[in-house]
């Protein structure tokens, strides 16, 4: 099929040996690539109810049909396996340059399985695949692992690696690239762990053949054209993501002192414009897109005089600054720039360290922690990382801390995972993306806070909200599945994926046609986690939402406002 290489890598750690496999083409009609692809062969790979560190649990990568080609946001790739944080689906996207060398190793999915003797890094190119050891690199930091590896293959290849919490089986750890390119929410950079695998190389010179590469051109060069002046571009391309950060504390709903309050006092010190006073800030973007929302930042004076990031995003410093309240942008970078190297998710990170902070309070455990504290934040990561003291207990992430210390009712997650920085006591559609994601409580399956933001429903609007919500998770989905980047979602229409798929894959699909292949992919995922046994039950908020009002802003979400909404969106999706 046309957009696609029609071929997958299958890698047996265990016997350090590589097949590869046609995909059928009815199987990329059905579900494309992506999160379409991923997800059907991570429901056809894996055992029911394995544990996710058996080396039956697959790793998948896959890519969509337009990697590697010249449609803006684009440059993307996907990693899936089921969680050992949340014990179900799991999906993770980052992007790019890596992405190219992905592509160019000629393979639409790659299925990583079994579990080496002793730690290794995977070369895959066009040609092979070279199973090199990493003992000299087991233990070390992702910086100078992805450093090591990218000597060993070669500067025109591409890397993915994981750092000490990988290694030790920290349950949020996650997969890094490009130094601070992270992926891999609720433990995906912990599957690799446990599977002795420090890293995994990619080059090639492979191009996948498309329908009409002309027509896609000039859709780009049309839809480039059409938005470039759009107001969306031009302030991620000046702020990126930490723009957030002055909207959310305005209107109340940016999490605080671990989901007490909705506004930081003093949070125009890690706003985006703070960091731009504060910090030297460049702009970067990956491969084919013209948004440019990356940040290097350089911190300018202070103890951290010298240390260059890309960032923050908004969500570390929702979860840093907000939750466990550190004022400074230059502290923020600093933990920021230590969860890149120990190689762990800054989300789950900061909401876990707050929670302790929480503990300590109450007298749970014997650590003194405190509000704000860096230094004692840092001590907390890194003894999670190596797996001592309290990080032992911390590193099972939130769920498991909870009940070791009698704080359930305390705890904030859905289905184990911590969700991200948008409180759904005041955006109530956000309580509904919360409690239906695929993975837990994700803001990105829909992307929906984007959509009470601008106004284009009304935040607090219960009745008929599922249906747009219902429209945007089709959407996001098809992004998902081409791999399409996120900060794109309002400025490529239904009719530009339309005109995208005919000229990629030669198929002529109509809107409705579209949005049935995403409902059958969102099945998909629905299907395994009821494998692992996630029944409607599960579909919930934390009670601390709907009984604890949000200081400064005296809102909350009712019970039966989050059933109204799960009520018609099982409707919708025909899940009755």
């Amino acid at each position: 099929m046309k957009g696609f290489f029609n071929q997958l890598l299958r890698i047996d750690l265990s016997k350090q040996k590589s097949t590869v496999e046609p995909i059928p083409e009815s199987i990329l009609r059905t579900y494309l690539g992506g999160k379409g692809l991923g997800t059907y062969l991570l429901l056809k790979e894996n055992p029911p109810h394995i544990d996710p560190f058996s080396p039956q649990n697959r790793l998948i990568i896959t890519l969509g049909p337009l990697a590697d080609t010249p449609f803006y946001g684009s440059s993307r790739y996907a990693v899936f396996t089921k969680s050992p944080q949340t014990g179900i689906y799991s999906e993770s996207y980052s992007g790019g340059k890596i992405t190219l060398a992905l592509s160019r190793t000629g393979y639409d999915a790659i299925i990583i399985e079994g579990k080496s003797k002793h730690p290794l890094f995977l070369e895959i190119s066009d040609k092979e695949v070279t199973f090199h050891s990493a003992s000299r690199l087991w233990g070390k930091e992702t910086y100078e692992s992805e450093e090591a590896i990218l000597k060993k293959v070669g500067k025109d290849s591409g890397a993915m690696v994981i750092g000490p919490a990988g290694e030790n089986l920290v349950k949020f750890a996650v997969i890094e690239s490009e130094h601070w390119r992270s992926l891999g929410r609720a433990g995906i950079g912990a599957v690799m762990g446990s599977k002795s695998l420090k890293g995994i190389a990619f080059r090639g010179k492979k191009r996948r053949e498309l329908a009409d590469l002309p027509s896609l051109k000039n859709l780009a060069q049309k839809f480039k054209e059409r938005v470039k002046d759009n107001s969306t571009v031009h302030i991620y391309k000046k702020y990126g993501t930490p723009m957030l950060v002055s909207i959310m504390n305005t209107i109340g709903a940016f999490p605080t002192q671990y989901w007490s309050k909705g506004t930081l006092e003093g949070w125009e010190g890690i706003s985006a414009e703070s960091l731009m006073e504060r910090c030297q800030v460049s702009s970067i973007a990956c491969p084919y897109c013209f948004m440019a929302c990356g940040k290097i930042s350089e911190v300018k004076q202070g103890r951290h005089q010298g240390l260059r990031i890309m960032g923050p995003e908004y969500e570390t410093i929702y979860a840093f600054g907000g939750l466990c309240m550190v004022k400074s942008i230059e502290e923020i970078i600093y933990l920021n720039d230590l969860c890149d190297r120990l190689g762990m998710d800054t989300i789950t990170a900061g909401n876990l360290v707050a929670f302790a902070i929480e503990a300590s309070k109450n007298k749970k455990i014997k650590e003194n922690l405190q509000y704000g504290e860096v230094d004692g934040i840092a001590k907390i990561l890194t003894k999670i990382a190596y797996r001592k003291g309290i990080g032992k207990i911390l590193l099972e992430g939130v769920r498991h801390a909870a009940k070791v210390w009698g704080m359930e009712e305390k705890a904030i997650h859905v289905k184990g995972l911590e969700p991200a920085g948008f409180d759904p006591r005041v955006l109530k559609g956000m309580g509904l993306a919360y409690a239906t994601s695929d993975r837990g409580a994700c803001h990105l399956r829909a992307t929906f806070y984007k959509s009470e933001l601008s106004g284009q429903i009304d935040p607090d609007q219960i009745k008929g909200k599922a249906k747009l919500f219902v429209d945007y998770e089709n959407k996001m989905t098809l992004f998902d599945a081409l791999i399409l980047c996120r900060f794109y979602r309002d400025l490529i229409t239904w009719k530009d994926l339309q005109e995208i798929m005919k000229a990629t894959c030669d198929l002529s699909l109509k809107k409705h046609e579209l949005k049935t292949i995403a409902s059958g992919i969102i099945n998909l995922a629905r299907t395994f986690n009821q494998q692992e046994g996630i029944t409607r039950r599960e579909d919930k908020l934390p009670r601390r939402f709907f009984r604890e009002v949000l200081q400064g802003t005296e809102r909350t979400i009712r019970p039966e406002d989050l059933d109204l909404m799960l009520k018609e969106y099982y409707q919708l999706r025909g899940w009755e």
